[in-house]
């Protein structure tokens, strides 16, 4: 069932029989007031430095990954060696905010290039601020990269049989340049995000 409001939570556990427990708990609590979890979204998984161990012994099973506000999860290891988190933009929210970039080019490509280039910063900015995690740096170039490629398309839709070659788009590009992928978070130095679940 859904409400207004509604909250979505990660809860960690060092112990497997202890997050039986609360999940049992959760669902007697919830029923007591006609709500329910929702059965798609409510899973237990083993998560963490104990999951990416087992991973790395001979035919051990891959990590679990998981999606929470837009990214994806994934256990990983730093350089040098030490466990960590990273983040990749999650693939459905990648496809979707390329399919509202089309949208707007199509709708917009009559409208002067400076006017354009303006609004497709400040979403492409705006796509930076949120997903510009040190670990995610490949997802936001793949953007920006998927971005110049739909604005060429729309552009070229409006030349009336003038092809805006490649060559011709980099020199507008010059121009009238795309905001590169930036981090907005970088971990701080010395730290990491950890999970002992």
């Amino acid at each position: 069932m859904r409400f207004p409001g509604a909250t979505h939570l990660i809860l960690c556990f060092q112990y497997r029989e202890d997050a039986e427990k609360v999940l049992d708990a959760l669902r007697k609590r919830f029923s007591k007031y006609g709500l329910t979890l929702h059965p798609e979204k409510t899973r237990l998984m083993e998560f963490g430095r104990k999951a990416l161990a087992k991973s790395e012994e001979a035919d051990g099973p891959k990590p679990a990954t998981f999606d929470f506000l837009g990214f994806t999860h994934i256990c990983k290891r730093t350089r040098r060696g030490k466990f960590t988190i990273h983040v990749r933009t999650m693939r459905k929210r990648l496809r979707r905010s390329l399919k509202a970039v089309t949208a707007w080019c199509r709708e917009h490509r009559h409208d002067p290039v400076e006017k354009q280039q303006e609004a497709l910063n400040r979403k492409l900015r705006g796509h930076y601020q949120y997903y510009g995690r040190s670990s995610n740096f490949r997802s936001l170039a793949e953007f920006y990269e998927r971005v110049r490629r739909i604005w060429q398309k729309w552009l070229n839709r409006r030349t009336r049989g003038n092809t805006l070659h490649w060559l011709v788009y980099q020199q507008l590009l010059m121009r009238h340049p795309l905001l590169r992928p930036r981090l907005s978070r970088p971990w701080k130095p010395g730290l990491a995000p950890v999970s002992s679940v």
